[in-house]
């Protein structure tokens, strides 16, 4: 299952990101402040709706969003 990756402490919270997610996954909010006293976005997929299309990761000035397109569960 695809899924992102905020670096929180990279993130300005430009929310570049916000309108390129086509599942409406990744947040403004002013939960918690960053490194550099700033809000950085919040990706939230309950559902596992992300598709890992990279969208929000093309777009984000900083670098600051990792995809991943298979998440590996750890075996027991």
């Amino acid at each position: 299952m695809p899924m992102i990756e905020i670096l929180d402490d990279a993130c300005k919270g430009c929310l570049l990101c916000v309108p390129a997610c086509p599942h409406e996954l990744i947040h403004n909010t002013k939960a918690k402040l960053n490194k550099r006293g700033l809000y950085p976005v919040e990706y939230v997929d309950p559902d596992g709706k992300c598709t890992g299309c990279r969208l929000c990761a093309i777009v984000c000035p900083d670098a600051a969003i990792r995809v991943y397109k298979e998440v590996k569960k750890k075996s027991a």
